[in-house]
């Protein structure tokens, strides 16, 4: 089965991201922030990554620079979801390590047209 970590601040937004990934047939497990994601991919490494760029304790782009830097860091499909939508905000994330990038508030079918573009819907 297909896994993704959500890693968002926003239990609403873990809520709706966790039912349109599993009507999609992800298992899916959920972190508040940065830290707690790193802790989860030490764990059990995911498929999949639907990353919040604002939270408290380590961001989004922080948690990514980790991410990639340790080993099978690199496997993991990021997309970056949030509401930072300039050019500034997406090349950095791109540079970072992100694989794409959706909008909040984000819909079942923009999110599977996201998750398609990484190879995972």
């Amino acid at each position: 089965m297909k896994t993704c970590l959500i890693v968002d601040d926003s239990r609403v937004i873990r809520k709706v991201s966790r039912h349109i990934l599993e009507t999609l047939g992800f298992a899916v497990a959920e972190a508040e922030n940065g830290k707690e994601a790193l802790e989860a991919c030490e764990a059990a490494m995911p498929d999949v990554v639907l990353l919040d760029w604002n939270m408290p304790v380590m961001s989004g782009i922080e948690f990514l620079a980790h991410l990639r830097q340790r080993p099978g860091g690199e496997r993991p499909k990021v997309v970056f979801c949030t509401t930072e939508n300039d050019v500034a905000h997406i090349r950095e994330a791109i540079q970072a390590g992100a694989d794409e990038y959706v909008m909040k508030p984000f819909d079942h079918e923009t999110l599977q047209i996201k998750l398609q573009l990484v190879g995972f819907a």
